[in-house]
């Protein structure tokens, strides 16, 4: 068995759609993820990499049908650990445009990087905090490493990747260097896993934004915002599962993930309304 990755059942597919489940919180979204994943058809493998949830939890997942991987936390110094520890981290880079969740442990999103570890030949990682509107399995056919910008104040910033939907190929000797890259004396990623990856992949590939369509567009930039080309649609900061200072302005975005997580029809994209101030 692979070192630090613990799978429950085989590969159906040689191709996964992957998600990293760290609490009780985000396999809640989870698992809208991937409720929202077969409506669109799909016939990828649904992954859940997770570290620590209740095996009763962990089982109710799996009679979906999906696959189950209990990953370790990377084996990281105490040093490396205490600099990105979450007072730690969010002191020194603070986050300044929304609301982190208290559950959010930014030490446990290196535990993504595991998904090089899988036995699939191509993955796309998919943020927890996110549902799929159309489907995306030409995603697949994307070089290794592709990601969409990180757009949702300005237009500058195209040139910055997110984290929260990429392409991979899982490879032994890949994750091995990124082990080697990751922990050096003093290294801060002051984004995480964003940050690392968008320097282990320099010329990362781009993918439209409407394949991570980040939820704070509906608010900055809505002449951005089109319902029939969005494919992924990523509640970055704030999660529609909360109780949060934005949700009314956010109402329409969060009933629909509240449509996807539960077991009633859901609404077709084209058919909401745009967001305010669009033209």
């Amino acid at each position: 068995m692979t070192s630090g990755i613990h799978p429950k059942g085989k590969a159906r597919s040689d191709r996964a759609f992957v998600t990293l489940a760290t609490n009780p919180d985000y396999a809640t979204g989870a698992a809208a993820l991937f409720r929202s994943l077969r409506r669109t058809g799909t016939s990828a493998d649904l992954v859940l990499l997770y570290t620590d949830l209740p095996d009763s939890l962990v089982n109710e997942l799996c009679a979906s049908g999906l696959r189950a991987v209990h990953v370790d936390l990377l084996p990281t110094s105490d040093d490396f650990n205490a600099l990105h520890a979450r007072d730690r981290l969010h002191g020194a880079a603070p986050f300044t445009k929304g609301e982190k969740p208290p559950f959010h442990t930014p030490l446990d999103n290196f535990a993504k990087l595991r998904l090089w570890q899988l036995d699939y030949q191509r993955v796309v990682f998919i943020d927890a905090d996110a549902i799929v509107l159309q489907n995306i399995d030409r995603l697949f056919d994307y070089p290794e490493f592709s990601a969409a910008p990180n757009v949702y104040e300005s237009l500058g910033d195209f040139h910055r990747l997110n984290s929260g939907v990429f392409t991979a190929r899982p490879s032994a000797a890949t994750f091995d260097a990124m082990l080697a890259r990751l922990d050096q004396p003093g290294q801060f990623w002051r984004r995480t896993d964003q940050t690392f990856l968008e320097s282990f992949f320099p010329n990362w590939h781009g993918l439209p934004v409407f394949d991570n369509m980040l939820q704070y567009v509906w608010l900055n930039l809505p002449q951005l915002w089109r319902w029939q080309d969005i494919r992924v649609l990523h509640y970055q900061y704030e999660k529609p599962w909360q109780q949060h200072a934005k949700a009314d302005s956010l109402r329409v975005l969060i009933d629909l993930w509240k449509a996807h997580a539960g077991d009633g029809p859901v609404p077709d994209p084209r058919d909401l309304p745009p967001p305010p101030g669009a033209a």
